[in-house]
This record gives C-alpha cells, sequence and structure tokens, in this order.
C-alpha cells in the first residue's frame, strides 16, 4: 500500500492525518480488532467495523482533529496511531496525548518517538502550555510511555466505562507536562 506524504516525521516513523476513506478504516478496523490492542478500553472484545465507523473514527477526522495515522518511514507499514488533541472541557491551550499500536510493534519506543514528535509540535507550533494523557492505573506499559515523555503523574479517578476491565476497579490515571517543564528539560 502506497502511503500518502507524511506530515510529521521522526527518524523511524511517518504521521499524517487520517483521510476518510475505506482503507484507512480497514487499518483501524484491523488494528482495532486484535483483542491485546483493546484489553485495557474494552476488555478485550474487538470492535466491529460498525462501531469503528459509527463511533471512533469519526472522531479521527477531518484533518486537523488531532489524529496521525503512525507508519515506519523505511516500509511504510502501518503500526497504529498517535493522537494530540485540545482536551476536552479543558481551557483551549491544553491537549491530550493518545497512542494505540499494533502488538507485533509494543516494546520497540515507537510510542514513545511518536509521542514526542506531537509534544514538541504541541509545544512549540501549536501553543499548548499543557499536555495531559491518561490511562487505566494497571496499564503499565502506557504509563511507562508517559513517563519516558517526561509526563508525571496527576491523580488517580475513577469513571464508568461501558466496558468491564480488568483492574478498573484501581481507577484511571492521569499524566501531565507543561510547557514551562518541557522548556527547562531541552527537549
Amino acid at each position: 500500500m502506497t502511503t500518502p506524504p507524511p506530515f510529521l516525521t521522526t527518524d523511524r516513523l511517518a504521521l499524517r492525518p487520517f483521510t476518510d476513506t475505506e482503507a484507512d478504516l480497514d487499518l483501524v478496523v484491523e488494528l482495532d480488532g486484535d483483542p491485546e490492542v483493546m484489553r485495557y478500553l474494552t476488555g478485550g472484545r474487538p470492535m466491529t467495523r460498525d462501531e469503528i465507523r459509527a463511533g471512533s473514527f469519526g472522531r479521527m477526522l477531518p484533518e486537523g482533529a488531532g489524529f496521525w495515522a503512525t507508519h515506519l518511514r523505511d516500509t511504510g507499514e502501518f503500526i497504529g496511531w498517535h493522537c494530540l488533541r485540545p482536551g476536552l472541557n479543558a481551557p483551549p491551550d491544553h491537549a491530550d496525548l493518545g497512542y494505540r499500536l499494533r502488538k507485533s510493534v509494543w516494546g520497540k519506543g515507537y510510542a514513545r518517538e511518536g509521542a514526542l514528535a506531537l509534544i514538541e509540535k504541541g509545544f512549540g507550533e501549536l501553543g499548548y502550555t499543557r499536555i495531559t494523557a491518561n490511562t487505566m492505573y494497571v496499564n503499565d506499559r502506557s504509563r511507562r510511555v508517559m513517563e519516558r515523555c517526561g509526563l508525571t503523574y496527576v491523580r488517580t479517578y475513577f469513571e464508568e466505562w461501558p466496558y468491564s476491565v480488568e483492574g478498573d476497579e484501581q481507577g484511571d490515571v492521569e499524566y501531565a507536562l507543561t510547557r514551562e517543564e518541557w522548556l527547562a528539560r531541552g527537549d
């Protein structure tokens, strides 16, 4: 598959906005069809094409929504997505960071690499002053990515979710990084 030119690149990744095409929908359906990928989101229940089309895929569009299809630069292989989007019910200069990658690429540093590129874009070009990220308390891998990106633990909170997930009784966690903290690190 030929991928469109990237809008953002790192040493190993090319990130581009999602398009409203069946090809991009197919990529998300494949990703969200993996029970391991969906473990901390739906308790491992794969999402159907109709659910994805009506729900998450619509939020990934249009360009500028903050969701980026993530591909390997050397092969063009789709490995998942990263997002940096305005925070829900937050000041306009705050953003939420997220990522979802294929299990086959876990542990290779791609989540961190793409997240760091979006953090730089967010604090630089986009003018955000605070970036947050959230995950379940028990999702150690995602928490490690947040920490390796310089975000620090802010709080644990409890929400009602439509799916029961093992460990949800321990709640969700919020991590954050401010522009001042990022600048002080020298990234």
